[in-house]
């Protein structure tokens, strides 16, 4: 039983770095409806920041995370203006095969400026682990889940309760109509990367500080399983984002565990093929 609960809170420790991944995802689908491949590749540009500033410029840690928030901003609002914006009308796919170029760019960039070596990611703050009888729940664990309810909670609230969270929303609904409401469309969408890939900084630190080592192709994969996880819990729906991030990270957990490593993938795409089969939306997505 104990080894049971501790595979659970493994598995809370997993799901809740993909929620924080996949909130940023939602973030830009549900107002642009744009899917950005690119999002897991910000977060290992967020992180390499932490790495340089922590250990080349010798700053704080404090500082590290500011520098990583502004700079994943930026580059999410640089990679809309160049590589989206033009493609606003364009067919989804085509947006989508200039989202995953984007995102062989910057692996190729990061590696060509960091090299192909894993870098060791700063301990910029520790949390003491928390025991309850003989189950140990890690202190990064708790911290990750508590920041990314709170950021769930922030957005949920920014989004139905703002001025601009309700241009995003009109945004959302209908590009046209919100336009010749004199709502700024363009400027709304680059608010909207702007906002994601400020998350992905967040996400990268968590990440950092949970696996340690980061290489140009960090973001890929969870970039991938928070995508899943977005679409498992309701691409567009942030209180989906989180739900469907833990929901993956247990399933994915308790697979590798108790079935096969190398099954584990397989599981939890066939469980959110079933999900979807019965629930086309995902777990709280809304039928458009």
């Amino acid at each position: 039983m104990i080894h049971f609960v501790q595979t659970l809170i493994s598995g809370l420790s997993l799901g809740s770095i993909y929620a924080l991944i996949a909130l940023g995802y939602t973030m830009v689908y549900g107002i642009a409806k744009m899917l950005n491949f690119a999002h897991g590749d910000i977060i290992m540009v967020g992180a390499y920041a932490v790495i340089v500033v922590v250990f080349q410029l010798a700053m704080p840690a404090y500082i590290a995370i500011l520098v990583s928030i502004l700079v994943c901003a930026v580059l999410g609002v640089t990679i809309e203006r160049l590589a989206y914006k033009p493609l606003r009308q364009s067919p989804p796919l085509t947006v989508l095969i200039t989202a995953i170029g984007v995102s062989y760019l910057l692996q190729n960039v990061a590696l060509l400026v960091f090299g192909s070596e894993q870098k060791a990611f700063p301990q910029i703050f520790s949390f003491p682990a928390v025991n309850i009888g003989q189950v140990s729940i890690d202190g990064i664990t708790l911290a990750t889940l508590i920041v990314t309810a709170v950021i769930m909670v922030l957005l949920t609230l920014f989004i139905n309760n703002t001025k601009l969270g309700k241009a995003m929303r009109a945004v959302s609904e209908d590009k046209e109509a919100a336009g010749l409401m004199g709502i700024s469309t363009n400027r709304t969408i680059t608010i909207t990367f702007a906002i994601g890939s400020a998350l992905a900084a967040i996400a990268s630190i968590f990440y950092g500080a949970t696996y340690v080592y980061i290489k140009p192709t960090t973001g890929s994969m969870p970039g991938i399983k928070a995508f899943t996880a977005a679409v498992f819990g309701g691409i567009g729906s942030i209180p989906g984002a989180m739900l469907g991030g833990i929901l993956l990270g247990v399933i994915e957990q308790l697979s590798k565990t108790y079935v096969s490593t190398l099954w584990s993938d397989a599981i939890v795409f066939g469980v959110l093929v079933i999900v979807l089969v019965v629930k086309p939306t995902g777990l709280l997505g809304k039928q458009i």
